[in-house]
């Protein structure tokens, strides 16, 4: 599996790393513009992303913004195999929420981030057995 780790804090970063590793191939993008442009090389390569874990708050591109933006470009692309997007944030307010499955992501978690719960949802989603 490949993984996109969208995520501004260092320490988030290297949480979701160790736990995602295990499952495949992890990507850092620091801003949800890294995250689009990282996605964007990916689809043009034939190679994109199965999963991309998108914190909502971050400079340059919010996550929302991000993942209408990575959705418009897989469209554009027509590309038949489309990345699972999980959020990953601390905002548990309706906006937030709303905003994030309006944007189409696939799942929504709030931080910290249990384990077992993104296991599921990576289960859910079909990425894992």
């Amino acid at each position: 599996m490949k993984i996109l780790i969208a995520e501004d804090d260092p320490t988030s970063q290297a949480l979701l790393k160790k736990i995602l590793s295990r499952y495949g191939a992890c990507e850092i993008a620091a801003d949800g513009r890294e995250a689009v442009e990282m996605a964007t090389v990916s689809m043009g390569n034939h190679m994109g992303y199965d999963l991309i874990c998108m914190h909502l708050r971050m400079p340059m591109m919010d996550g929302q913004e991000a993942i209408r933006e990575i959705h418009k470009q897989e469209a554009a692309s027509r590309s038949v195999d489309t990345a699972k997007i999980i959020v990953t944030t601390a905002y548990t307010d309706n906006k937030s929420i709303t905003g994030s499955l309006l944007a189409r992501c696939d799942a929504y978690l709030v931080k910290p981030i249990d384990t077992a719960k993104l296991k599921a949802e990576l289960k859910t989603l079909k990425l894992i057995p």
